[in-house]
């Protein structure tokens, strides 16, 4: 261990184990850990010693919060995603009382590295928007070590998520004051999954058909990755009350000021529940602005493979746009994205992008990179053994302060 024991307070996590495992690795290193359980799901996944449950309401957890804080003297405090609804007042709490936050998220540069930051992510993100200190610190940052890969199971994080699910929902009765971030029940979300998961050859057929045209016609596109209608990032740090109206802002200036002869793809997130219809509501758009025979929705696919071949990537805040930035792709953000930066994405707007879109300058862009894992990213994954290990060290030796070179 470095420096004295600390006394470390989780709040909710991912669905799944990375809140055990890192609880295990504190209480390991000689630290302190309390958990607070606001479900079930919370509960299923924790099974350790210390674990809090909270019963009461969103209005009187500020101050259970501020009282907890004192008294098991917490000296830091660790959550997954800064927008959820326990989480928001949480934060405001631990500014007020001086305590360090470190909030986990789906990591800003993908794959293999997952987001660790002090403070706040994304829109809440204390980074500059300045490139010049960027390369300024970059300099002064030594190379970085070689990076390793890791893997990640799909079909473990949906089993993830369907534990934690089921066990929330059957302990509804015991948590009167829950109230969940998601915007659907997991019921109805599980009944979307079941409706596209039925369909998937149907919907890799079609991906692949549209793939393989979009590389043997040679038609100029753009893409526009898809987001999670649920996603925070696109409630709280967006202009957007949700995907469709992304959808409909994007087409129509798609339709108004792109150069003839240019596509613009849509590409579903891998991630998406299937409540909604976003290819019936893409072609719905597609025909009231006039470019149906212009627009074409991705269902499946390599994100990659369909980024490198694009002409300039749109994106409201996703971390795709990270990619496309290190691919050379150029990029414009339509919310609010810690790497929307002078040098790096368009400045001029979503009208000017389709005629004139810049890509990012590579030598500012290594600068950011650097940056971003100095302060911010840690590498691993959540969904395989391997991944999880090396987020649960390298957050360990964050929190402790030690040099992650050195461990």
């Amino acid at each position: 261990m470095s420096g004295s024991p600390r006394t470390v307070l989780l709040l909710q996590g991912l669905m799944g184990p990375l809140f055990r495992r890192l609880g295990q690795g504190l209480i390991a290193r000689g630290h302190t850990v309390y958990k607070v359980n606001f479900n079930g799901g919370d509960r299923a996944f924790w099974r350790l010693p210390n674990g809090i449950e909270y019963r009461g309401s969103p209005n009187d957890w500020p101050g259970f919060f501020t009282q907890l804080l004192k008294a098991k003297g917490i000296t830091d405090v660790v959550l997954f995603g800064d927008c959820r609804d326990h989480h928001m007042p949480a934060i405001r709490v631990c500014q007020e009382q001086g305590v360090p936050l470190h909030v986990f998220e789906e990591g800003y540069i993908r794959p293999d590295w997952v987001t660790f930051e002090l403070g706040g992510v994304n829109g809440h993100s204390s980074l500059p928007r300045d490139p010049a200190w960027y390369r300024e610190e970059a300099a002064s940052l030594p190379p970085l070590p070689p990076h390793h890969r890791f893997t990640a199971s799909f079909r473990r994080r949906a089993s993830e998520g369907f534990a934690y699910n089921f066990a929330d929902v059957l302990t509804r009765w015991h948590y009167p004051g829950w109230s969940n971030h998601r915007p659907w029940h997991p019921v109805v979300e599980g009944i979307g999954w079941w409706r596209k998961l039925s369909r998937r050859k149907e919907r890799e057929a079609s991906a692949g058909e549209l793939l393989a045209r979009l590389q043997t016609m040679g038609e100029p596109y753009f893409l526009f990755p898809l987001q999670l209608d649920s996603d925070a990032q696109i409630r709280l740090h967006s202009p957007f009350a949700g995907i469709a109206h992304a959808i409909r802002l994007v087409v129509s200036s798609f339709a108004a000021h792109a150069p003839a002869g240019t596509r613009l793809v849509l590409k579903e997130h891998p991630l998406d529940n299937g409540v909604r219809d976003w290819r019936q509501i893409t072609t719905d758009m597609a025909a009231l602005f006039g470019v149906e025979d212009r627009v074409d929705y991705l269902a499946w696919g390599d994100i990659q493979a369909v980024t490198r071949g694009s002409q300039g990537v749109v994106t409201i805040n996703s971390t795709s746009g990270t990619f496309a930035l290190a691919a050379g792709v150029p990029v414009v953000v339509l919310g609010h994205a810690v790497y929307d930066i002078p040098e790096l994405t368009y400045q001029g707007g979503l009208d000017g992008f389709w005629s004139a879109p810049m890509p990012p300058d590579p030598e500012t862009f290594a600068a950011f990179r650097r940056v971003l894992v100095e302060r911010c990213l840690i590498p691993g994954g959540f969904f395989s053994e391997d991944a999880l290990d090396s987020v649960v060290h390298h957050a360990i030796v964050r929190l402790e302060g030690r040099n992650i070179k050195a461990d």
